[in-house]
């Protein structure tokens, strides 16, 4: 860029906005990152960022410090998230093909804790007014679709409203059939029982066709209304709503959330008691489930505790309800240290922290070969970082589980993956890869 890095941040009225962040997302091409009513949505774009290979996530901190450090920024507000904001999306692997890439939009909607603003971004030499800023929102908008009714408020899973349909719809096979990613299931248990690795994380695909053409934005507000305690996103064709955040940062204090060990909802009817009971009994109950637990939580504490100067995180478990199933969950929150005179950025504890056992394995190299060996799939930007940050240092990553990718306008590639450990029994596996895809089929319109 040849011209100045210039941005504007104003308050934006709420008033108008009870429906929250789901009411801005009209528009097939938004970037959005959104949980309750809070979060970001972005529209356009201004630059852009690409890298592959096993640096990219530090060439891609390099890229945006460098942006943001001559930029031109009057912010009025001073909210994380206002000022320069850029969203992201990573590959899994480091030899995957798949670009990971950061956008910088032209127009940034945040909400939080209520307040409302507007953001807009340019390297243009034109000056930057409140006035211009709501007439090019307002122009964005009105391109967009017609969101209908967005309810606000309610409780996690509480959300009623009609499925949508997508008459027509076909799913296909992956990479692998049914049958053969059984067999790499029990492949993954016999490895596991050598003492090779303790935990392994196979992925599948499925391949929805849909004759009337896939409509992103209404995906997004659909895992919005219904996923309400997940984090839903969308980048570049990527959507979904994960129930899993890598790493958020908001000055010195970083928080994840992490889980393993799944339940299906389903498997509740005719249960009698009350449901939470039989997940408590069931899931919080079960040697393997706990254990698979126990892994992923040791994995992410001991890749951020040289970055951490103090530390806590749940002693037990807790049972994170979602429509579809139920998680075991925890929390981590750390102090950050400073590390060669600063306290890292979000990216540089991605870099360190990504993959965790709870999207690869542990070893994480023996993990990491294995997963190459039996998925016989690319995940690209599945189970890799996606979220945002901005030039204050903070910043929200997920996982982007729960999710797929908008390959045409007809066609949509959905991911889901399971932790495999001693004792996972293929079938068992293979219908939690189902209970995963539901959020994304039912967003779709197809019935699962």
């Amino acid at each position: 860029m040849t011209s100045t890095f210039r941005t504007l941040t104003v308050p934006l009225d709420g008033n108008a906005s009870a429906g929250g962040l789901p009411q801005f997302l009209v528009r097939d091409d938004v970037l959005c990152w959104t949980r309750r009513e809070a979060g970001l949505v972005g529209f356009g774009e201004i630059a852009r960022f690409t890298a592959t290979g096993p640096e990219r996530f530090l060439e891609a901190d390099i890229w945006w410090r460098h942006l943001v450090l001559e930029a031109d920024i009057t912010d009025s507000v001073e909210l994380p998230g206002t000022g320069p904001v850029a969203f992201g999306s990573f590959a899994f692997s480091k030899k995957s093909t798949h670009v990971s890439r950061l956008i910088v939009p032209e127009i940034v909607v945040g909400v939080r804790d209520g307040r409302y603003w507007l953001t807009q971004l340019t390297v243009d030499d034109g000056e930057l007014t409140e006035a211009g800023a709501l007439a090019a929102l307002a122009g964005w908008l009105s391109g967009g679709s017609t969101p209908g009714d967005v309810p606000a408020g309610g409780e996690a899973g509480a959300v009623e409203r009609p499925l949508p349909s997508a008459d027509g719809a076909t799913l296909h096979t992956g990479s692998l059939s049914e049958e053969d990613w059984m067999a790499a299931v029990a492949a993954g248990v016999a490895e596991i029982r050598t003492g090779a690795l303790q935990k392994l994380v196979l992925a599948r695909d499925i391949v929805a066709t849909v004759p009337s053409g896939v409509n992103a934005a209404q995906v997004l507000r659909e895992l919005a209304v219904r996923y309400r305690e997940c984090w839903t996103y969308g980048v570049d064709g990527l959507v979904g709503a994960t129930p899993e955040m890598l790493i958020q940062v908001e000055g010195r204090t970083a928080q994840a959330r992490v889980l393993a060990g799944t339940l299906d909802r389903r498997d509740a009817h005719g249960e009698s008691g009350i449901p939470m009971d039989y997940a408590e009994r069931v899931l919080a109950g079960s040697e393997k489930q706990r254990h698979e637990h126990e892994i992923a939580i040791q994995s992410l504490t001991s890749q951020l505790a040289p970055f951490s100067e103090a530390m806590n995180a749940h002693d037990e478990p807790f049972i994170l309800e979602l429509p579809n199933v139920w998680h075991l969950a925890s929390d981590v929150k750390a102090e950050l240290a400073e590390v060669e005179g600063h306290v890292p950025t979000c990216l540089a504890l991605i870099n360190a922290l990504h993959p965790t056992a709870a999207v690869c394995g542990t070893p994480t190299l023996v993990a990491g070969a294995l997963i190459r060996k039996l998925e016989h799939l690319d995940r690209g930007p599945y189970a890799g970082p996606v979220g945002w940050l901005d030039a204050a240092g903070n910043g929200e990553w997920g996982i982007a589980l729960r999710g797929a990718v908008i390959e045409d306008p007809q066609t949509v590639r959905l991911y889901a993956g399971c932790g495999i450990v001693d004792g996972s029994q293929p079938a068992a596996e293979l219908a939690e890869t189902w209970a995963k895809f539901r959020p994304m089929l039912e967003s779709l319109g197809i019935s699962s």
